[in-house]
């Protein structure tokens, strides 16, 4: 029988001899409260004994660490064999071990007094047990490939979990991962301390609202506001079963407090409800690099930064909840289908969402949110207000789901997309007796990349999207439609893009600089007399720029631009998790439609402050 390492036999000696030491001290401990001895006497036995129990858990802890070592290196992990050098050294490192590599020889046999000894597990926690407590095994693992599924090396790899864009996204934790049986459960999350004071009151908290911007004529242009709220922390649990040594399912929750109840308010309990942010179940085939996705999650449209895997969409680094005017992005139901090749370089999606169209109604008389009156006398229903399990906000006729397509490549440097978005605007016109339904079709494409200057230190992002009716797939929320005279939908066209450039110096420090925009094109009529549409010249802006005056304004948004520079530090960062602190500095610019009367703009600056606790990275 080949002979054990040295480290293991070394480890259990001081085992086994803590035991004993520990088991023989029970005894005298009984002796000497059976005789009555002097309460110094037993202090120092306790004291003995909690030298013995440290021993002992010190011992233990080294035996974790020195098997965390040789699954590394000996590559025993049937998911680390299959990773090359590079891949399993980034692995090593990110989990804060010593790399040391050797050419992979069979595993020999660990036993811990267990049959199976966990050995597929990088870490095992001792478990401390009465005679009258049932036994529970818990394994916490480290590994990546626990967490995404396997991706080409590019030089920008997954995100560095405690970074601000990764929380974004919805990254689980390192320390907060353990098994119950067959399925590994991953804990994620963070609590959030957010503030931003800013020269226009906007009453939207730590979320800019670009269209809701007040122009000079509101009192609130005028006004500065600070306002402060813990209601974005997170919660977030991941759960993955193995089926095979190929297939795994995992499913994904993802909550916050970003939700605003009837009864929340400023004044007492801030009463925030809950939100679903994200929750969907993915299966993934290794053997035939097939991945699906369904539920709630970042849309696909979302830029990425490796493959076109769930959790690592590239998102800004933002402290803003509304993350950057010109990004990319909605969360919503989707069935989604992807599948890689060429050792995962290449990526292929096809992906149905929720669609919904966001309307303007500019020089139109409406009948609430519902219906548009046309000037012929007809009326178009566009929206209907929720009921039941909804809210009362407008929900839109929809007659197909958003079709997306991607494509992305992952070289030995940079991550590249492109993509493409089918949209189908749908009412009805309805008069005395009868009606017509529209549909039209409208839709755009765009794409993204990211180039890593220096891999793993500092990277350029560029990302853009462009084409009509998909305005809601921007931050600013521009419109996607408006409606003609004669009550058909008319897509506008809309534009959004991107630049940034991220550096992480080292492990403690994120820099970033953003510039974004989104654009609106327009689509009006002249009936009667009536300014109709979105952008339409004929429009008054003529009250924009007077405050409290009687005159219209219309400001129909053209252009919205922004610029950004912030940075975190961490600067706790341990075995109990990361506790990180945030600064952002934004300038924003609003220009609107030229009308009667004038252009008008308006403009915010923007001071954030953040504290993090990610109790799980």
């Amino acid at each position: 029988m080949p002979q054990r390492p040295t480290f293991l036999r070394r480890t259990r000696c001081s085992y086994v001899l803590a035991l004993c030491a520990g088991t023989a001290l029970f005894p005298f401990a009984a002796f000497a409260d059976d005789q009555s001895e002097s309460l110094e006497l037993m202090e120092k036995q306790i004291a003995r004994i909690q030298e013995q129990q440290a021993q002992l858990t010190k011992a233990l802890v080294g035996l974790q660490k020195q098997l965390v070592v040789k699954k590394t290196t000996l590559g025993a992990s049937s998911s680390h064999a299959s990773l090359s050098k590079t891949t399993r050294q980034k692995i090593a490192v990110a989990n804060g071990e010593k790399w040391q590599h050797v050419e992979p020889q069979e595993e020999e046999e660990i036993n811990l007094g267990s049959p199976t000894a966990h050995a597929h597990n990088p870490e095992v926690r001792p478990n401390f047990v009465t005679d009258d407590q049932p036994t529970f095994k818990t394994v916490t693992a480290h590994r990546a490939e626990d967490i995404i599924v396997h991706t080409a090396e590019n030089g920008v790899g997954p995100h560095p979990r405690e970074t601000a864009g990764a929380q974004s996204a919805g990254a689980v934790g390192d320390h907060g991962v353990f098994h119950m049986g067959p399925v590994t459960i991953a804990l994620g999350g963070f609590v959030d301390a957010a503030t931003v004071l800013q020269n226009r009151q906007m009453s939207s908290g730590t979320f800019t609202l670009w269209s809701g911007l007040p122009y000079r004529n509101s009192p609130n242009y005028h006004t500065n506001s600070f306002e402060g709220a813990a209601r974005y922390s997170r919660l977030s649990l991941m759960m993955k079963g193995n089926i095979d040594q190929y297939e795994t399912i995992s499913g994904f929750f993802e909550t916050d407090f970003g939700a605003g109840a009837a009864t929340t308010n400023a004044y007492e309990s801030n009463s925030y409800s809950p939100r679903l942010r994200q929750a969907y179940l993915v299966y993934d085939n290794s053997k035939e690099n097939f991945h699906f996705l369904a539920g709630q999650a970042w849309s696909m449209l979302t830029p990425g930064r490796i493959g076109i895997v769930p959790r690592q969409e590239s998102l800004p680094e933002t402290i803003d909840a509304a993350m950057l005017a010109g990004q990319t992005w909605a969360r919503q139901w989707q069935v989604r289908i992807t599948k890689d090749f060429f050792q995962h370089k290449l990526w292929v999606g096809l992906s149905l969402e929720n669609p919904q169209t966001l309307y303007d109604t500019t020089g139109f008389t409406t009948d609430g949110d519902e219906r548009v009156v046309l000037p012929n006398g007809h009326v178009a229903t566009i929206n209907k207000d929720g009921t039941g399990l909804t809210n009362s906000a407008p929900f839109s006729n929809e007659i197909a789901p958003d079709v997306i397509a991607k494509i992305a490549y992952d070289p030995k440097w940079g991550h590249y997309e492109i993509e493409g978005i089918a949209h189908f605007a749908h009412d009805r016109v309805s008069w005395t007796g009868g009606g017509r339904n529209y549909t039209t079709p409208s839709g755009g494409g765009g794409g993204s990349m990211i180039l890593p200057v220096i891999p793993h230190k500092v990277e350029v992002r560029i990302a853009g999207l462009a084409g009509y009716g998909i305005g809601r797939y921007g931050s600013v929320l521009l419109p996607d439609a408006t409606v003609s005279a004669q009550g058909k939908p008319e897509p506008l066209f809309s534009a959004q893009g991107t630049a940034g450039v991220i550096a992480h110096p080292n492990n403690r420090f994120d820099i970033y600089g953003y510039f974004g925009t989104q654009w609106a094109g327009r689509s009006y009529s002249d009936v009667g007399g009536s300014a109709l549409g979105y952008g339409n010249p004929l429009s008054s802006n003529a009250g924009c720029n007077i405050e409290l005056s009687s005159l219209p304004c219309t400001g129909n948004i053209h252009n919205v631009m922004e610029g950004t520079i912030g940075a975190w530090w961490r600067f706790l960062k341990g075995r109990y998790g990361t506790v990180e602190a945030g600064a952002q500095i934004a300038y924003s610019r609003v220009q609107a439609w030229q009308g009667v009367g004038g252009r008008p703009h308006t403009s915010e600056s923007q001071l954030f402050f953040d504290f993090r606790y990610l109790p799980f990275q």
